[in-house]
């Protein structure tokens, strides 16, 4: 009974948590889904998700310039072609293969020396070294259609063993002499012809075959070097002989020329003083008139510079006659003139005093405003009758006062002459100050 008590009151306890653990979860989910708090923290936990996802599933890849991609599908076996840029790939589904557009080059490292891990054998049995460079490309056409067949490491494991194979088939069909000098560009041409349709079923398209250095044994060079410097030394001697016997012959062509070019400057020698004889006896008879000429020319040529002197001293004379009376007749004009202008400017100045005067009759005050003009271009000027006296500014010329007026002056206007007057001396005085500052 104990025993069954404590399995029901377990039982009782994990349906109790079982519940519990229900309740909490949809209370959980319910806060997820409808509170504001719980939507933002679910959102952020479903990115996380996708982001931890995409970086461990890397379901975008990279293609570089130069590079195609073909994209597998491991569900329909079909094969996508993709070029440089962003390439989408479904984790599972997707597989993606890149493949190298550009030029790739082999170099035969294993086979460059003759003591090298695998030589080349010639046609003797002889272990040779020969540095082979074949640069090769993918089809970008065919790429696709031998995506399924070909393999990861295209240069490794498809180009390395063809060509390969075929260098060796050559070589071991060519003595070293052949390989080394003789036959180097034809078994070039033939290497070529031979691998590039073997390449091109497997989409590679051969650019070129170089045959570099070649290595040989080191006994065979030993033999090679001593053969190679007796020919040289046979070919320097008769290389030798041959510059010996032209040697001398270019010694017996130079005296004969020096000979001959003796012979000719002697001849020559001769014809130039004979010549020169000749011409000195022509010149001779040449010059004795033309000596005569030129004692004629020179007196010719005095008398014509006497004639000339004469006749410059004559006109000069001449000229400065001319020039005297030219200079005696513009003076006469000057004076002509200056008594003219004097006789005019006199007539017309007698004229404007007699204008002057008249008008000076008739109007006897201009006499008075002309001078209060001329003291000052500030002074107001006002026309007025003069005291008795005669003349306002009599007291700057210097003449006496009178010591009274008529009694017609002093009644009615001698009140406005005298301020007028006043007034005058005012503005006299006050432009005497302002002439002093």
């Amino acid at each position: 009974m104990n025993i069954k008590e404590k399995l029901s009151e377990v039982s009782q306890q994990s349906v109790f948590l079982a519940r519990a653990a229900v309740g909490a979860v949809v209370s959980r989910i319910r806060w997820f889904i409808f509170t504001q708090k719980g939507r933002r923290l679910a959102a952020g936990l479903a990115v996380t998700g996708a982001v931890t996802l995409a970086a461990t599933s890397r379901p975008v890849a990279l293609i570089e310039p130069g590079q195609l991609g073909i994209r597998m599908n491991l569900v329909t076996g079909n094969a996508t072609e993709l070029r440089e840029g962003w390439a989408l790939l479904v984790p599972s589904i997707h597989r993606l293969h890149l493949y190298s557009l550009r030029d790739q080059t082999y170099r035969s490292v294993r086979s460059s020396k003759a003591n090298s891990e695998a030589p080349f054998q010639s046609a003797e049995g002889l272990s040779i070294g020969v540095e082979v460079s074949i640069r090769y490309a993918l089809d970008p056409a065919r790429v696709s259609a031998l995506a399924t067949a070909m393999p990861d490491d295209v240069g490794q494991e498809l180009v390395e063993p063809v060509i390969d194979g075929v260098l060796r088939r050559h070589f071991a069909q060519h003595t070293v002499r052949e390989i080394f000098a003789t036959q180097r560009a034809e078994i070039q041409k033939a290497i070529s012809e031979e691998i590039a349709p073997l390449l091109a079923k497997d989409g590679v398209i051969l650019r070129s075959v170089t045959l570099g250095n070649v290595d040989l044994p080191q006994q065979y060079r030993t033999g090679v070097e001593a053969l190679l410097a007796e020919e040289l030394h046979a070919e320097k001697m008769r290389y030798t002989l041959e510059l010996k016997e032209k040697q001398i012959k270019e010694t017996e062509l130079s005296a004969e020329a020096d000979k001959v070019r003796r012979e000719k400057a002697a001849e020559a020698s001769a014809s130039e003083e004979i010549i020169a004889a000749r011409a000195k006896a022509e010149a001779m008879r040449h010059i004795l008139p033309f000596k005569e000429k030129e004692i004629e020319q020179r007196r010719l040529e005095a008398e014509a510079a006497k004639v000339s002197r004469l006749t410059q001293a004559s006109a000069e004379s001449e000229a400065r006659q001319i020039e005297a009376e030219g200079e005696a007749n513009a003076r006469r004009k000057l004076a002509e003139s200056d008594a003219y202008r004097v006789e005019v400017t006199g007539k017309a100045a007698s004229e404007q005093l007699a204008r002057d005067a008249s008008l000076i009759s008739k109007n006897p005050l201009l006499i008075q405003k002309t001078l209060a003009d001329k003291l000052s271009d500030k002074i107001q000027v006002i026309i007025a009758p003069p005291q008795a006296g005669g003349f306002f500014a009599g007291n700057l010329l210097g003449q006496p006062q009178a010591a009274s007026a008529p009694a017609s002056h002093r009644s009615g206007s001698g009140d406005t002459s005298s301020e007028y007057g006043s007034e005058a001396e005012a503005e006299h005085t006050n432009s005497s100050q302002a002439r002093e500052e």
